[in-house]
């Protein structure tokens, strides 16, 4: 691992958690943090393990899954720029789900002893970290919902209507990572993932290859049901 170089630390200081920070309090944060790029496919942490540090994806893209009976399903996939296993840190327990990098990534490692210590000190932190764990549960409460009120292609349907939306509505895209770990995240298998894209060519959606393209947006939209109260700005 290396130290942030100077040249890092403006762009990490205007990430959401650092940007209010208190000066004098986020160099105390970024002497002790290490900025570090991993190739794909990298164990980051392996669930049961204690939270040795607060990990914040900079650039890439990461895959929490969690496994048991000789299978593994994914919980979520990381998307920059946010921290990740924050509740974990900030109550010094052990990690309930394991990591690893779907594509090269560039993550800020943040020693949790620090990040607790600091957090007392300074109320911007405290506040940033309140508002990031609020987010989770919300993403929670979202993800429960889904599964519960909606079938596969549904699921698939709502999936891509919020990806084009967190992506400024783009209407063609590249999912990140591949098809399995989509099909896992919604909870199907890879064929059923493959007939709910079927499904959804009657809906306003079309692929090629990893290609996704929302041909008809309100098409798509009234057969997959969004959510009521629009998915919260980050």
């Amino acid at each position: 691992m290396t130290f942030m170089r100077i040249g890092e630390k403006p762009e990490i200081a205007r990430l959401p958690l650092f940007r209010d920070m208190d000066d004098a309090m986020r160099e105390r944060i970024f002497s002790g943090s290490f900025l570090q790029v991993f190739p794909p496919q990298l164990t980051l942490f392996e669930v049961g393990q204690r939270a040795d540090f607060l990990h914040v994806l900079v650039d890439g893209a990461v895959e929490l899954y969690a496994a048991g009976g000789g299978r593994d399903t994914t919980m979520r996939i990381v998307e920059p720029v946010t921290s990740y296993i924050l509740a974990a840190v900030i109550n010094d327990m052990p990690y309930l789900m394991s990591a690893r990098t779907l594509a090269s990534s560039r993550i800020l490692l943040v020693p949790a002893a620090l990040m607790r210590e600091v957090i007392k000190q300074d109320t911007a932190l405290m506040q940033a970290t309140m508002h990031e764990l609020a987010l989770g549960y919300r993403d929670l409460v979202r993800a429960l919902t889904d599964m519960k009120l909606r079938q596969s292609a549904e699921r698939l349907g709502h999936y891509l209507l919020e990806y084009s939306a967190r992506h400024g509505e783009m209407w063609e895209f590249e999912l990140s990572g591949e098809k399995r770990v989509l099909a896992s995240l919604l909870g199907m298998t890879p064929e059923n993932l493959s007939r709910a894209f079927s499904t959804l060519k009657g809906h306003g959606v079309s692929t090629s290859g990893s290609k996704i393209r929302i041909e008809d947006r309100v098409a798509l939209s009234a057969f997959s049901r969004p959510d009521p109260v629009p998915a919260d700005q980050r």
